[in-house]
């Protein structure tokens, strides 16, 4: 199921778009539910993972925007 919405943390809004399923996979972020997501900040892409990472998490606010997204939704 594909899911979109934004977040905000701190001073940044993130536009998110992720793949999750109903159960965890080998694919997924840490084995988690989560397979693809898209994390876009003023328009740029600032994280990407795309059943491998092809853009990590270059400073704070995108990782602890990452971990939120993680914690609610790769469980």
């Amino acid at each position: 199921m594909w899911r979109e919405g934004s977040l905000k943390v701190h001073d940044s809004i993130f536009h998110y778009w992720m793949k999750q399923y109903d159960e965890g996979s080998q694919f997924g972020i840490e084995g988690g539910r989560i397979s693809k997501l898209m994390l876009k900040r003023n328009g740029e892409v600032v994280c990407n993972y795309d059943r491998g990472w092809d853009i990590e998490p270059a400073d704070p606010d995108t990782q602890l925007a990452l971990e939120i997204l993680l914690q609610g939704e790769n469980r």
